[in-house]
């Protein structure tokens, strides 16, 4: 190990959570009165602790909360969960599926073939996101209490290519504000902004390629109405789905979007999201 990571492993969650923000920015956060969208991720980060944090963040116990808001129908199969990855019971799983652990974020292995999956690599892989700590490596106190398990789920295709769009919904106190729409998430990502009424918007985030387009999700109004019944209890939250011909399927909630750590441009937009997000009572 480096000096540096042997630092930044001995510092303290706030201390990493402000370096981290600080780097990626330019410029030191307003902590204790923020402004901007990104600074009230990480204030969320620094001081909020509520106890629904963990089952929100968790993606086996998410389903018990959303299934008691919109229904089980708008959940994808769930096919097998698990602590002991050399359980999987392979021989009853369908062709295809998505393995993920339940403590972590990008940590997935979408299976589009079974008969051509490494069974003993794909084992050894889950006992290593069980072994590992998504909160230690992100200092994110979201995942800081989540059961590690691993979760095997309906596989979901909605023509566009190796894995479907990600439709990832900014929603504020119950109002639905931006749609990052990403697409191949896992090879040649690109990513695009869009309104509500989905008008392209003129700003970056993760990804700089803003050309082209994605035509508009077949079942964007219903997208939009299950996202404002998930958002009303919350001052912010990104709820994100996967829309086919057939219907739509839940996909996660994010509280803590890139740990505040990927600026918006134009900054502007930054400041405006940042406008939208307004203190409730708890």
């Amino acid at each position: 190990m480096t000096i540096k990571r042997i630092i930044k492993g001995l510092a303290p969650d706030w201390a990493v959570q402000i370096w981290k923000w600080r780097k990626a920015h330019g410029v030191f956060p307003r902590i204790l009165r923020p402004v901007t969208f990104s600074e009230k991720v990480l204030h969320r980060n620094l001081f909020e602790r509520r106890p629904e944090f963990t089952q929100i963040a968790d993606k086996a116990a998410i389903r018990a909360y959303v299934e008691q808001r919109l229904g089980r129908g708008i959940l994808p199969k769930l096919y097998h969960l698990t602590d002991r990855p050399d359980t999987i019971p392979f021989d009853d799983l369908p062709d295809r599926f998505v393995v993920k652990p339940t403590h972590g974020s990008g940590w997935v292995r979408f299976v589009a073939d079974k008969s051509t999956v490494d069974r003993s690599e794909l084992v050894a892989a889950c006992a290593d996101w069980l072994k590992r700590s998504y909160y230690r490596e992100s200092r994110e106190m979201v995942y800081k209490h989540i059961e590690p398990r691993i979760l095997i789920e309906e596989f979901i295709d909605d023509g566009s290519g190796a894995t479907p769009n990600d439709y990832k919904l900014f929603v504020f106190g119950g109002s639905v504000e931006l749609i990052q729409t990403d697409m191949n998430r896992f090879g040649g990502h690109r990513q695009l902004l869009y309104s509500p009424d989905w008008k392209k918007l003129d700003v970056r985030y993760v990804d700089d390629d803003s050309s082209g387009d994605v035509p508009i999700p077949r079942h964007l109004e219903e997208m939009i109405t299950a996202a404002r019944i998930l958002g009303r209890e919350w001052d912010f939250i990104r709820v994100d789905f996967y829309d086919t011909d057939d219907r739509l399927y839940f996909g996660e909630i994010t509280l803590t979007p890139n740990e505040g750590c990927v600026p918006f441009r134009p900054r502007e937009f930054d400041a405006y999201l940042g406008s939208l997000w307004k203190d409730r009572a708890r």
